[in-house]
């Protein structure tokens, strides 16, 4: 990286990066305990993150081999504890009537069959994003078999929705109910007000505890845009369209991209960033990360530490930020992307060989932003600390010499427990 690069992403910054951090992305929890000995050890360990950290899952059973879709797997519980399940209709539903759930269904690159990928995100407690039920954008929207009439295209929507709520109830935690309506100009035939009518028949069919969200932007994107964007999700909120996240993209595409940003070009800049964040934290909805694609300016050892140092300093913004929910890495294999988009954006390499951005990744979320410390107890039997949200197991011995275990969700201050 370039001293430029460093002079955008300074001291200062970095400074008010971590003060956030530390304000934005822990408590203090209390826990209590009676007739325990003065000075009894008490081990603290954060077992999982409020914060979502994930990637698509998009090549789930597609790596090549059996030791490769393990490693894959793994990812998803050692790494990410979430994943963007793909429910593309074009793909899913190639065959009208004939959809694509099931295992053994017919193959189609980075779209696997739905039910065994859900299955397996249970088995791990893995959160899911479903995406996208409703996509204008021709190459990934409605199935061919569609009717070629905005209005006799709309039962066909309805009952697609309603389909996907029925079979998955609420296992699917949170669904992108329309991807990119703001660039009306390069979507196909779509029905009118498309966008109110999905988010109507979603309510109507998901049960409440599933999280409706809106998925758009790119952090690239000028202000105007961001602008029409925010109208949108607002105009959809004044309506009575319940919106429960809003999704922002950042997408490097370009290799080049990539050399510019370590030479100290003025792209994705810190306040840049802060203004996309901040004018769509205006919607009064939590902000996800939904899309990000970091890729390296080529596959030298150089160009793979450009690609982990760029992410370093964009996972900590975001991870800062107040309004943030969760950040998702898009495709975590090298060449593992769409037809057009860069080879060299994983976090593995094409044999799934870790790349410096997943060791930096597994730092940041398995190490620095996770609490893990022990402690003494009180007099009063209190004991206090100031960790990272999340669930935590709590050890200790009562006075007999028996070891006690216990869990807690710390997600705000004076958390905790009595015992």
């Amino acid at each position: 990286m370039s001293e430029s690069y460093y002079n955008i992403w300074n001291e200062q910054v970095q400074n008010k990066i971590n003060a956030e951090i530390e304000k934005n992305r822990k408590s203090n929890a209390v826990l209590k305990f009676e007739n325990l000995p003065i000075g009894s050890q008490i081990k603290v360990e954060q077992i999982s993150h409020d914060f979502l950290f994930g990637g698509n899952i998009f090549l789930f059973g597609d790596c090549g081999s059996a030791e490769k879709n393990k490693k894959y797997e793994d990812t998803f519980g050692d790494l990410f504890n979430a994943a963007t399940v793909p429910f593309y209709w074009k793909t899913l539903e190639p065959v009208k009537g004939k959809p694509r759930f099931e295992t053994g269904s017919s193959y189609e690159y980075r779209r696997p069959p739905t039910d065994p990928v859900v299955e397996f995100c249970e088995s791990k407690g893995i959160n899911m994003n479903g995406h996208a039920i409703i996509y204008g954008q021709p190459q990934w929207g409605p199935p061919i078999w569609m009717p070629d009439n905005r209005k006799e295209m709309e039962p066909y929507f309805e009952d697609h929705i309603r389909d996907l709520a029925e079979r998955y109830k609420g296992r699917v935690q949170r669904w992108d109910v329309v991807n990119e309506p703001t660039d009306q100009a390069n979507r196909g035939l779509m029905p009118d007000d498309y966008t109110y009518k999905s988010f109507l028949w979603a309510m109507k069919y998901f049960p409440d505890s599933v999280f409706l969200n809106i998925n758009d932007s790119d952090m690239h994107w000028d202000m105007t845009l961001y602008r029409r964007y925010l109208e949108i999700v607002r105009n959809l909120i004044d309506r009575g369209i319940g919106i429960d996240q809003v999704g922002l993209q950042m997408h490097i595409f370009n290799p080049e991209e990539s050399k510019k940003i370590a030479n100290g070009a003025d792209i994705l800049t810190p306040g840049k960033i802060y203004e996309r964040l901040d004018l769509m934290s205006d919607a009064g909805k939590p902000l996800h990360v939904s899309e990000v694609t970091v890729s390296a300016p080529d596959d030298s050892e150089a160009g793979k530490q450009i690609q982990a140092e760029i992410t370093k300093n964009l996972y900590r913004l975001w991870f800062s930020y107040p309004n943030v929910m969760g950040i998702t890495w898009w495709n975590v294999v090298d060449g593992g992307a769409a037809p057009g988009e860069p080879s060299f954006s994983g976090i593995y390499d094409k044999e799934l060989k870790p790349k410096p951005v997943y060791f930096l990744l597994d730092e940041l979320i398995n190490k620095e932003w996770k609490t893990k410390t022990t402690l003494k107890a009180s007099k009063d039997g209190l004991v206090k600390f100031r960790g990272f949200k999340g669930r935590y197991v709590v050890s200790w011995k009562d006075k007999s010499g028996k070891m006690n275990q216990r869990e807690f969700d710390l997600l705000k201050d004076g958390d905790g427990f009595e015992m």
